[in-house]
């Protein structure tokens, strides 16, 4: 991502070009050049005017089109788990020991915090800590935080969690409101003058922050862009998703924000099934999903796309404690058209499995060989914060299984192979993991299935959660594709498939990869795909009933030449969100694709479809700086993004 300093007189406008992360527009610029359609049903109609002016072309309106056939009856909630929903394990549902065990040994990155340690004691392991991983962009060492459920500051001493790189807060309460922060739960800038392009890889999740009024202004100061999210929090305050400067992208859902959300200059963020109560400000593309109290929905002026519901949900696991320390993953059952928070009627979203259940993994004793034991066994995987160089792939088998990581574990490969290999097979989750290209390419790094998978999994399917990837920028990696998903049904909650734009090994001949992901299997939903920089499609959609809410992807800043950037021998560039011709049905909502090329190079559209009337693109826009162009939003209509000069 690159950074711009951007100064807007009349209609003339004149970038600078800086150090970072983001080829986007300045704080409050509100510019977004090219917009499409509402809720068009054949997507030959669906594209708006050249350069913002805030009209669109829409033969359905709408806030939502369709969902295209991937989720199930509507209003349903299926009941395929034989565990009832409890907080509590039994012999035969969940349990390991009975009851479940205590602390396992998480290892020295995973630091746990009681109510009965004074703020001072906690503020200065957080502070260590933060001292690492605040400035450290390129790393596969994260830290977890657990606290146990309490109070932990007061208004008169503050606590101050600072969530830096590969940082994970996680509240260990049943529910949210059971840990409570006083002072901040907050993520600044990075870069200088405000600049948080670049704040990527943090999570924070299972808590409830009163802002301090010692801490900015008693606002909670949230300011990130991709590979981030707050999940299952309430913010007892005011929230503010940037920091008086950029910011571009970000994940919100499950929470419950009492009074003001700021997004200010926020060019792209998504929400889903949260309270929201004041939303204010954003950019180019806010998308919101099976929200309550919602903005309305508009376009483009402000971009704001809403969804009612969402339309097929299961939430990420999450590690708890019961009232006797003992601890527990909770594995939330499968909800259908569902909107608002999953905690606030306090009953237990699903079945919780005994941390007795799980191995326990550590990077420094763990290979891939142990791992596979362990899943081979039955057990479920706990991966603790480091990187698991990996010579073969985790086969995930057995339906249901869970792979928890805790703090950013990194997966690399060792032999150009697979890193994670989901089976064909009902139930699995994959949550909160990192993984990464290493120099000898892989073919894909994760697969959902194999190539011509068929089963019906739309009553139990597997989930990735906060599962993001990384080519390059750390270590100069290559894989032709971060994820190809060919099982039916699945769901992705969350991710960032990133070919680094800088940092290590961030060049045309190095980092090389072809495409983000690839889909291969019918009925697939995602909520929050971020897609970047790779050298053909960033998205590739063979399967049909395919559901997106929200996409943000940025198109490669490195093509040397138009030669080098062919779809076709007379076709500029890659689109870079590509529906298969032979596909019939697929709908997605709230899509911004953007570009900063450093040669003259022109891509044709941002988006390719078939214009089937079962396919349903709702609000699209491109936003262009730089040399080249996108010169038009879908199938060669919509006119091209503005190009600002350089100054």
């Amino acid at each position: 991502m690159r950074h711009f300093a951007l100064t807007a007189f009349g209609t003339a406008a004149f970038v600078t070009t800086l150090v970072g992360c983001s080829s986007m527009a300045p704080p409050n610029s509100g510019a977004v050049s090219n917009v499409g359609g509402a809720g068009a049903s054949n997507v030959s109609g669906s594209a708006g005017t050249s350069g913002g002016s805030g009209s669109t072309v829409s033969q359905n309106g709408g806030t939502g089109g369709t969902n295209a056939g991937s989720a199930g009856a509507s209003g349903a909630t299926p009941s395929s788990d034989a565990c009832p929903p409890s907080w509590t394990t039994s012999p035969g549902c969940g349990a390991g020991s009975n009851p479940a065990g205590p602390a396992p040994d998480f290892g020295p990155r995973v630091l746990i915090f009681d109510p009965s340690m004074s703020t001072a004691d906690v503020q200065s392991k957080l502070s260590q800590a933060n001292q690492q991983m605040d400035g450290d962009q390129f790393d596969d060492n994260g830290y977890a935080y657990l606290f146990k459920p309490g109070n932990y500051g007061t208004a008169d001493d503050n606590l101050d969690v600072r969530v830096g790189f590969y940082t994970h807060v996680i509240g260990l309460g049943e529910s949210p409101d059971d840990v409570t922060i006083t002072g901040a739960v907050r993520s600044k800038a990075f870069l200088g003058g405000g600049n948080a392009t670049c704040n990527f890889w943090r999570t924070a999740e299972n808590f409830a922050v009163v802002p301090g009024s010692n801490i900015d202004g008693g606002i909670d100061v949230w300011a990130v862009s991709q590979g981030t999210a707050i999940r299952r929090a309430h913010v007892k305050g005011s929230i503010q998703l940037h920091d008086n400067g950029w910011a571009s992208g970000g994940f919100v859902v499950d929470s419950k924000i009492d009074q003001t959300i700021d997004s200010g200059p926020q060019q792209q963020f998504f929400t889903r099934n949260s309270d929201l109560h004041n939303w204010t400000g954003g950019g180019w593309n806010m998308v919101f999903a099976g929200d309550t109290e919602a903005p309305k929905s508009s376009w483009p002026q402000p971009p704001r796309t809403v969804s009612d519901t969402t339309p097929v949900l299961r939430e990420k696991p999450f590690l708890y404690v019961d009232a006797s320390g003992n601890y527990l993953v909770m594995v939330p059952q499968l909800k259908m058209n569902s909107s608002g928070p999953s905690w606030t009627d306090n009953m237990p979203p699903g079945s919780p499995i005994s941390i007795d259940n799980f191995y326990i993994a550590k990077p420094d004793t763990d290979s891939a060989s142990s791992l596979n034991a362990a899943l081979a066994s039955g057990k479920h995987l706990l991966l603790t914060p480091g990187d698991y160089k990996l010579d073969s792939a985790l086969q995930i088998t057995k339906p249901t299984t869970v792979v928890l990581g805790i703090g950013f574990p990194t997966l690399t490969p060792t032999q150009g192979n697979t890193l994670i290999s989901l089976a064909d097979v009902d139930g699995i989750s994959v949550a909160g993991i990192l993984i990464e290209a290493a120099k000898t390419s892989s073919a894909t790094l994760l697969q959902a299935g194999d190539m011509g998978s068929t089963a019906d999994h739309s009553q139990n399917p597997s989930a990735l959660f906060d599962v993001h990837c990384r080519i390059g920028g750390h270590i100069a990696g290559t894989a032709s594709i971060c994820f190809t998903i060919n099982s039916n049904n699945v769901l992705i909650d969350n991710t960032w498939l990133w070919r680094a734009d800088h940092g290590a090994g961030a060049d045309w001949n190095t980092n090389k990869s072809d495409s983000g992901i690839v889909v291969n299997g019918n009925n697939v939903t995602i909520y929050g795909l971020f897609a970047e920089h790779f050298q053909k499609y960033q998205t590739l959609w063979n399967g049909n009933g395919g559901s997106v809410f929200f996409y943000q992807s940025e198109l490669p800043y490195d093509p040397p030449n138009q030669a080098a950037w062919m779809e076709a021998p007379n076709q500029n560039g890659y689109a870079s969100y590509k529906v298969a011709d032979s596909v019939t049905t697929h709908q997605a909502q709230g899509l911004g694709v953007y570009s900063f090329f450093h040669s003259p190079v022109h891509a044709a559209n941002a988006i390719e479809t078939p214009t089937a009337s079962g396919i349903v693109m709702h609000h699209m826009m491109t936003y262009g700086s730089g040399t080249g162009l996108i010169d038009n939003i879908i199938n060669g209509t919509g006119g091209p993004a503005q190009a600002y000069s350089a100054d």
